[in-house]
């Protein structure tokens, strides 16, 4: 009950509020550059603080997009669309959400970014293949540059946006590494 009443409290916040109004509108930004790149979304956009992406325009499944985001330091999860031809294990999709990116202070021109990054993983990714040369629905094939840009490109917004900029990090390594 206590832990009810406290986050009741924390909701009824201007500042609660303001976040909660920034979640919306960056997955509404985040929602319209998928579009713009050309990724279908399930629902057309979003209304909330999520959306579902149909990745087979890609040729992968929802896990090797997952897997391949993951390799580079972004965050999603696969997720099944309607009549998933790939079912509910592989699936077709992905699940994106903003509240982390707001919790940053990230805003809709980031998200601009973050769809950036999304389609540069996915286009440099392909499938695996079995022991047999077959492609396989659980690997990957992404190139260590590929990767390395990546990585840099999401650095650069994170770095931007420190969630804890009053931590030392220099003194935690000397101190506690």
């Amino acid at each position: 009950m206590a832990a009810k009443a406290i986050a009741f409290k924390e909701a009824n916040t201007q500042a609660y509020q303001d976040y909660a109004k920034n979640v919306v509108k960056n997955a509404a930004a985040l929602a319209e550059a998928l579009k713009t790149i050309g990724l279908p979304l399930q629902t057309g956009g979003t209304d909330n603080h999520l959306m579902l992406v149909d990745v087979t325009g890609y040729g992968l499944t929802g896990k090797q997009a997952e897997a391949a985001l993951f390799a580079c330091g972004v965050t999603a999860n696969a997720n099944a669309l309607p009549y998933d031809k790939n079912g509910a294990w592989w699936t077709s999709g992905l699940r994106l959400g903003t509240p982390a990116l707001t919790t940053l202070g990230m805003n809709e021109t980031d998200m601009k970014e973050v769809a950036s990054i999304i389609d540069f993983v996915l286009k440099n990714t392909k499938p695996g293949l079995t022991k047999e040369g077959k492609p396989a629905k659980g690997k990957i094939d992404i190139s260590e540059d590929t990767v390395k840009a990546a990585k840099e490109r999401v650095n650069k917004l994170l770095s931007a946006h420190v969630l804890y900029p009053e931590l030392d990090l220099d003194f935690l390594k000397k101190e506690f590494c």
